[in-house]
């Protein structure tokens, strides 16, 4: 199985740190970036072993027929990545096209 993330993801995630840093949600940079670290590294190796669910409709603009699943990192917060499931020869290819959190997104996935 494999984890692919959408270059617009990538970029997100490089930006984060500094989103993190700046707003103090950690008081160094190496802080943030183990954090980012650790939290991209959970999505690579667990996104395949989790469970998911269809994601609402609201999430089409970032790709039809998604999937997502979560990843707390903290007791405030909860991760949510949107992906797209594909068979390529005899591989399974998790494509991820969206990340964010619940202090953004929450209220779209309430049902």
């Amino acid at each position: 199985m494999t984890v692919l993330f959408l270059p617009e993801v990538e970029e997100y995630i490089y930006e984060l740190i500094d989103i993190l840093y700046k707003k103090n949600y950690f008081g160094f940079r190496e802080s943030a970036s183990m954090y980012v670290n650790d939290l991209v590294q959970d999505i690579s190796f667990n996104l395949p072993s989790k469970v998911k669910k269809i994601a609402p409709s609201y999430f089409d603009r970032y790709g039809s027929n998604m999937y997502y699943a979560s990843f707390r990192k903290n007791r405030n917060t909860m991760w949510y990545v949107f992906f797209n499931i594909y068979k390529y020869d005899n591989d399974t290819i998790f494509f991820v096209r969206y990340l964010s959190n619940n202090h953004v997104i929450a209220q779209y996935l309430l049902n």
